[in-house]
């Protein structure tokens, strides 16, 4: 309890209070507050009547040498309980020069608030301006977060290997008018719950949630809205504009319905959380929280101190390896853990995470021994949720594949899976022996041989991009939209148009992209890693090119509920396959290793400048595999029984152990072994513009090889479930043009 010792000249309900926990914290006969500022110089409470309230109905200045533990402000106040609306003032010296930006006029966000409110008054613009902005500004909400029924929620700790992520705006979800819901829940928690069985039925293990913490709308281009929700103000608290309730305690309530609802389908919750900046932007920004509480303390600053430093590309970088900080940092996603039941976290651009606190990257065992990312790694609170990082920042950090070499734990987005997937399919030149590392989980960038290789998080697309029907649908972005005169967003798509820009009635060319849709699906599902789909896009979604929705929070980025009408092939196709590989061991175990010295190729050093890396434009030249026994091929093949040791991988060409690994070949197959599950895969993809007859493995007396797969079939053929696959007749298989095909062995 805190101390009870009453403050003089003020009230009798007014005592000291303790320096922990941090926040807003309510005991049986009132609150206790605690505040982190070193330089403050005065701290004042202000206590609202009600949310919307132009002034508080109450003012508590905390006496500097009372109310202060070093640099802890802290104040117990009687009487108060679960629903008070309160917020600060912090005054101290405003010298920019030195790093410090502190304002008495401007409202202040508790950064430990566990809800916000102020929504309908808020104004981004009058806590950028000189003056007061009390009338307009965000306030905090003292939460009990003790009062819940959980009932029996437990978390679900599905594997990575057995995980299927699916990518889901909260808002964006539901809030079409053709969703079937009732408008107050269209766009909410509440709304989220309503589909869970679409979910379900799609086989979706885990939701990753773009942002839910609350955040600052505003913090857009003039007349646009923030709708990804990358611009967080505060960590502890649910966005209060995706619920369907009023209350603030109600929506901490909505939320945890949400999570317990999905846990009850047996569907995991991963948020995507924005620790590397915050939506104070840089130096003309508004002055919300953490710029008008301790500006030195919370963010990396420039040399002059006057200026932020923008590893983020929001205008801040948030200074994650200051003790303070990163205990903010611990806080927040224990508290989503232990009160909230998340499952896990994304974290977005995660290598600004491994920067000291003047901005300079951390290399080696530094990043696993002595930064925020190992505090994260081996919190006993956060053991065994899924921790994701996104490896890489806008200032040109890339660190995929660091976080796991270094880190026990800690899972990566696979940004080139994306990047290799796309360029294959499409057609690139140079692609096959990046695909074939890609397929089995990325050994040239997850190379640790005691981690989980699904540990690799396989995309093809997310939030941030083309959706994958624009993906085949356009050769350029289209962000006119977005008023930064189609600047924003990136270059780099590695799309192709299939012969019309947009939207075409030609029927060839929409079967065509239909096919390559299926063909990134099937790369996708049928590669070692956990997969993670993109909202919408099993239902056709399109943003018309715009490959940079953050700020269009309309149909254009919102999930359209009559593409599973008119999007039911996309649909039967991956269901199927989501099904197919969460039933096949070769999928659900842990690793699936290369054995019998069938080894990939040797990868160009990009770096080494050497002859024949791919360098100024000539073709990079790979090291050719060992020579194939033929005779020990054959007999490997006729003894595919369980007393083969462990997962087999065998690559071939158009020829059976012929694989073509050069600069200009399209095509490339594969051939899975499990013994022990005595399942047999063969994998056929030709990214060539020509059919090609490719020989088939000989098979023990007995088996036949059945068509799983078969992209280049309409539906249903293209995908059949193994107890009615056609049987394949003959030893080759003519696949069609950019076409892939699976066959099993029965």
């Amino acid at each position: 309890m805190p101390q009870l010792i009453s403050v003089p000249n003020l009230s009798t309900d007014v005592h000291l209070g303790q320096t922990f926990p941090l926040g807003a914290t309510v005991y049986a006969d009132g609150v206790n507050f605690c505040l982190f500022s070193k330089h403050a110089e005065r701290v004042t409470l202000l206590l609202f009547d009600r949310p919307n309230d132009p002034a508080p109905a109450r003012t508590i200045e905390l006496h500097r040498g009372r109310n202060r533990t070093f640099y802890y402000w802290h104040v117990f106040v009687k009487g108060l309980k679960a629903g008070q609306v309160y917020a600060y003032r912090v005054d101290g010296p405003h010298e920019p020069e030195k790093g410090h930006r502190f304002d008495p006029d401007k409202v202040l966000l508790d950064p430990y608030a566990k809800a916000i409110v102020g929504k309908d008054i808020y104004d981004r613009k009058a806590a950028m301006a000189l003056g007061d902005n009390c009338a307009q500004a965000l306030r905090s909400v003292v939460v009990d977060t003790s009062v819940y029924d959980w009932e029996d929620d437990h978390a679900p700790r599905t594997p990575y290997a057995a995980s299927i992520i699916y990518e889901l705006h909260v808002g964006g979800f539901t809030r079409n008018p053709n969703s079937g819901l009732s408008e107050n829940k269209r766009g909410t928690y509440a709304g989220l719950i309503e589909k869970i069985p679409y979910l379900k039925e799609l086989g979706i293990t885990a939701v990753e949630l773009l942002p839910v913490h609350y955040f600052d709308p505003e913090d857009a281009q003039p007349g646009l809205t923030n709708y990804w929700g990358y611009s967080t103000i505060g960590f502890f608290a649910p966005h209060q504009g995706y619920s369907a309730a009023d209350d603030p305690l109600e929506v901490v309530d909505e939320f945890r319905d949400m999570v317990k609802a999905l846990h009850k389908a047996g569907i995991e919750v991963i948020l995507d959380v924005v620790f590397n900046h915050t939506a104070e932007g840089n130096e003309k920004g508004p002055t919300l929280s953490f710029r008008g509480i301790d500006n030195r303390t919370y963010y990396i600053l420039d040399e002059d101190k006057s200026s932020y430093s923008n590893y983020s590309g929001c205008g801040n970088s948030v200074k994650a390896n200051h003790p303070v900080v990163g205990g903010l940092i611990l806080d927040s996603l224990r508290y989503w853990v232990s009160e909230m039941h998340v499952d896990g976290f994304r974290f977005d651009l995660a290598s600004v995470l491994v920067r000291d606190t003047k901005g300079v990257p951390l290399h080696g065992s530094e990043i696993a021994t002595a930064n925020i990312i190992w505090a994260i790694e081996s919190d006993p609170i956060l053991a065994g949720t899924k921790l994701i990082a996104e490896a890489w920042d806008a200032a040109g950090l890339y660190s995929v594949g660091k976080f796991v070499e270094l880190a026990d734990w800690f899972a990566e987005w696979n940004g080139p899976f994306r990047d290799d997937v796309r360029r294959f399919v499409k057609g690139d030149n140079g692609a096959v022996p990046a695909l074939a590392s890609r397929l089995l989980g990325s050994p040239d960038i997850y190379y640790r041989q005691d981690t989980d290789i699904n540990r690799s998080i396989n995309f093809v697309t997310c939030h941030d991009g083309f959706t994958l029907v624009d993906l085949v649908s356009y050769n350029e972005k289209h962000n006119e939209a977005n008023g930064e005169k189609n600047r924003d967003g990136t270059n780099d798509n590695f799309s192709w148009n299939c012969g019309v820009e947009g939207e075409t009635d030609d029927p060839k060319i929409n079967q065509l992209r239909l096919r390559q849709i299926k063909n990134f699906l099937t790369i996708l599902f049928f590669s070692q890693g956990t997969p993670m789909l993109l909202m919408g896009d099993p239902v056709g979604r399109t943003q018309q090119g715009n490959n940079n929705g953050y700020c269009q929070d309309n149909e254009l980025s919102w999930f359209d509920w009559s593409g599973e009408e008119t999007h039911s092939d996309e649909t039967h196709f991956l269901r199927g396959i989501i099904a197919l590989t969460q039933s096949l061991s070769l999928f659900l175990e842990e690793s699936l290793l290369p054995v019998l010295n069938f080894a990939l190729p040797r990868f160009p050093d990009e770096n080494d400048g050497s002859e024949g890396d791919g360098q100024d434009g000539e073709e990079p030249v790979y090291k050719p595999l060992p020579p194939v026994d033929e005779a020990a091929l054959r007999e490997m093949y006729l003894k595919a029984t369980k007393d083969l040791p462990g997962s087999c991988v065998v690559w071939h060409g158009v020829k059976l152990a012929q694989p073509d690994w050069s600069y200009t070949s399209h095509t490339l197959a594969v051939t899975l072994f499990h013994p022990g599950a005595e399942e047999i895969l063969h994998l056929i993809f030709n990214a060539y513009w020509e059919p090609l007859n490719f020989e088939l493995p000989p098979l023990n007396d007995g088996l036949i090889w059945h068509r799983l797969v078969d992209t280049y079939l309409p539906t249903p053929l293209d995908f059949q479930e193994p107890a009615i696959a056609s049987p394949v007749e003959g030893e080759t298989y003519w696949v069609q043009p950019r076409s892939s095909v699976v066959l099993m062995a029965k």
